[in-house]
């Protein structure tokens, strides 16, 4: 068996856990499975794609940094997209998670988020049509690194970016006043409130977030296969059975169990066939809810 498969994975898992990120920290204060997170994801890579557009056509194209398929306006415009990702979040949630938040009834705010994923969707086909876009048509050459396993230059950025942002969430967490207060309110709101913290400010901090992190996974998916309104909704189980596996509220717990979920994707491919690939993160899901229902890192509650 070729190796190669694990490279793949790890990398497909990364990007996965990225995403599990932005849906373990919205579910850990908010209380309820997002299903608009995967519709963030496609926003946020035609929000990139979009802003390159505009930049390009502004000052010409710009030349790429050599070996990778991308050059600096992809990462400008990438910078600017988690932004109006982040906004496009906020917006939704008070246009409609806010006013649905005063039921107190979270299976409300599920359905609702399915309709708003549906709805996001189809503003994206109506923009956008539903042709596939790119980045970049650029060709990379994988590079060999040994064992059989080749990689591309693209592949070994985002691998970076991902454990770098990875790595700035678990700081912004653990080590400033706008982290520790959202870990307070996802353990207790009602105690959080008591001791003065702002949890309206903590829920749009949340949310901005979870669309940024949401962009960047879809620049990620973006800059490998091709963009379509599509793509973020298709990556939805995969994301919870990350998030579920990794431990709910637990960043590091979502990226290793996106790697988990990756690798064995990839490992289904290569041993029973790509027609199964879908059906892996939904056994790894089911296993982890009848086995140890709050994951490899999460906390039993009471």
């Amino acid at each position: 068996m070729s190796l190669q498969f694990l490279a793949d994975g790890l990398f497909a898992g990364a990007l996965i856990g990225l995403g599990a990120v932005g849906l373990t920290l919205t579910y850990s204060i908010l209380r309820f499975s997002n299903f608009t997170h995967g519709d963030f994801i496609s926003w946020g890579a035609y929000l990139a794609l979009g802003t390159v557009g505009a930049l390009t056509g502004w000052i010409g194209p710009a030349a790429r940094f050599m070996p990778f398929s991308f050059g600096w306006p992809l990462i400008v415009g990438g910078l600017l997209a988690m932004a109006l990702t982040g906004l496009l979040a906020l917006l939704l949630d008070a246009a409609l998670f806010k006013p649905l938040r005063r039921t107190g009834h979270g299976i409300v705010m599920v359905i609702a988020s399915f309709g708003a994923s549906l709805a996001l969707r189809a503003m994206l086909e109506f923009l956008f049509t539903s042709e596939p876009a790119y980045f970049s048509r650029a060709i990379q050459i994988a590079i060999p690194v040994g064992l059989g396993i080749r990689v591309t230059p693209d592949q070994a950025a985002m691998m970076g970016l991902a454990l770098v942002v990875v790595i700035a969430m678990h700081l912004l967490l653990t080590r400033t006043h706008i982290g520790r207060s959202m870990r307070a309110v996802s353990e207790n709101p009602a105690l959080a409130r008591v001791v003065g913290i702002d949890v309206a400010a903590v829920i749009r901090a949340t949310w901005l977030i979870g669309g940024a992190l949401a962009c960047v996974s879809g620049i990620m998916l973006g800059l490998t296969v091709q963009i379509r309104p599509q793509m973020g909704f298709d990556l939805l189980l995969p994301l919870f059975a990350a998030a579920i596996l990794g431990g709910i509220g637990s960043v590091w717990g979502a990226i290793i169990g996106g790697l988990i979920v990756g690798v064995a994707e990839a490992g289904a491919v290569q041993l029973i066939g790509s027609e199964y690939r879908s059906a892996v993160a939904f056994v790894l899901l089911i296993a982890m809810l009848l086995v140890r229902p709050r994951g490899l890192f999460g906390v039993r509650e009471g």
